[in-house]
């Protein structure tokens, strides 16, 4: 009879004690929102842009420089001045020149007295072959002295409008109207034009128009088109928007380290002057928009559950070996089935609070969110975007616990 009693009080004991672990269990089973991270399936409007760096210019940049040599002697302008056409920029020492020009007129003065020499003989020696004095020979040898002397006469002339025009090249003129954006000589200087000429001033002829000069790579330069409306943002005003507009896809294109870029040329409106040469600008073009799509976060794409992993891997492992009879026949289609599986996908919607498959069609993206298409999906619907630590507790599924993380 006593055991009895106390096979009843265990059975009581074991049975109660099941039962507070039951309801344990039930009090604290994990919600869904203690397991995943979630988000929302929206829909709205999403455009995909492509965006690379450049730098401002002006449209017409006039570099000014000298086809001679000197030392600079005046200068008339400095940066941020407003200049005139033909404007004087600066004067060179014109000493040399000058000398030059006084050595070339004396040529020219010595020359011209013997052609006039050579005429009056040429005359007296024509008037003597006339009345039979002298001999063909020599009217002939004076002609030819009457020429050279001619000759010369002209050459000498060339090198005294050539000393006028060096002389000239001694002040500096501007080509244009505009604004000096940058002075490389100061009053002293010596600059020398024996190689190339050297820059001395540089004037932007409008800087209401400006452009901007960019590299796109090549994935991305088959989407850009002449009339594209750009929109742009520099350091100097990040809280304001700028707005441009394509004005060419240059054809020769550029290889650094085996990547391939074409520049870009964006016009740009900067009738405020708000924009200064040299800004580096970060362009951003619109190549596609979808309107009123469904939109969902980048992570539910990339999102994959455990199980499902191990279930892909012993999948592969599967058709791994039986790759060698059916590789000839089924090579094709499976081929046909890449190409078709380019925009689709899959995500994970919480349903029941357990996470479910749903394959969709990918579209276009902004970087952040996805638009898609699916049958039986909704606006408002859970997607998981990842797995949450739940405290040493195995997730709900079947999921192993995971050790904790000794550091």
């Amino acid at each position: 009879m006593k055991l009895l009693k106390k096979l009843v009080v265990i059975i009581l004991v074991l049975a109660a004690a099941a039962g507070a672990y039951y309801y344990y269990q039930k009090s604290h089973q994990l919600k869904p929102e203690d397991l995943y991270r979630l988000d929302e399936v929206t829909q709205g409007d999403i455009e995909q842009s492509v965006s690379a760096n450049g730098t401002l210019n002006p449209v017409s940049l006039v570099s000014v420089g000298t086809q001679i040599s000197g030392i600079v002697r005046k200068l008339y302008v400095d940066f941020n001045d407003r200049v005139e056409k033909d404007q004087v920029l600066l004067e060179l020492d014109s000493a040399l020149s000058t000398a030059a020009i006084v050595q070339s007129s004396s040529s020219v003065r010595n020359n011209q007295a013997n052609v006039d020499l050579a005429t009056a003989n040429e005359k007296r020696i024509r008037e003597l072959y006339a009345q039979e004095y002298v001999s063909k020979q020599e009217l002939d040898t004076a002609v030819q002295v009457l020429k050279s002397a001619r000759a010369q006469l002209d050459s000498a002339r060339g090198l005294l409008t050539r000393d006028q025009t060096n002389l000239n090249f001694t002040i500096i003129r501007s080509p244009v109207s505009g604004i000096v954006v940058n002075r490389v000589v100061d009053v002293g200087q010596t600059v020398a034009a024996s190689f190339q000429t050297p820059t001395l001033i540089q004037i932007a002829q409008d800087l209401a128009k400006m452009q901007i000069d960019t590299s796109f790579a090549e994935a991305d330069i088959g989407k850009i088109k002449d009339g594209q409306l750009v929109k742009f943002n520099v350091d100097a005003f990040p809280n304001r928007d700028f707005e441009g507009v394509v004005k060419q896809v240059r054809l020769n294109s550029t290889n650094t380290s085996n990547v391939v870029t074409y520049n870009v040329v964006v016009s740009v409106d900067n009738s405020d002057l708000t924009l200064l040469p040299g800004m580096t600008a970060y362009v951003n073009i619109a190549v596609a928009k979808a309107e009123q799509s469904l939109l969902v976060p980048n992570a539910a794409l990339r999102y994959k559950p455990k199980v499902d992993e191990e279930a892909n891997a012993s999948g592969d492992k599967k058709q791994e070996a039986g790759k060698g009879g059916d590789r000839k026949r089924n090579g094709g289609s499976r081929n046909r089935n890449k190409s078709d599986d380019l925009s689709a996908g899959k995500i994970y919607v919480l349903r029941d609070g357990k996470p479910t498959l749903v394959r969709v069609q990918v579209g276009i993206t902004d970087g952040r969110s996805t638009a898609i298409s699916a049958r039986d999906l909704t606006a408002g619907d859970q997607v998981i975007v990842g797995e949450l630590e739940s405290n040493g507790q195995a997730p709900a599924g079947g999921g192993t616990q995971r050790a904790p993380r000794m550091f």
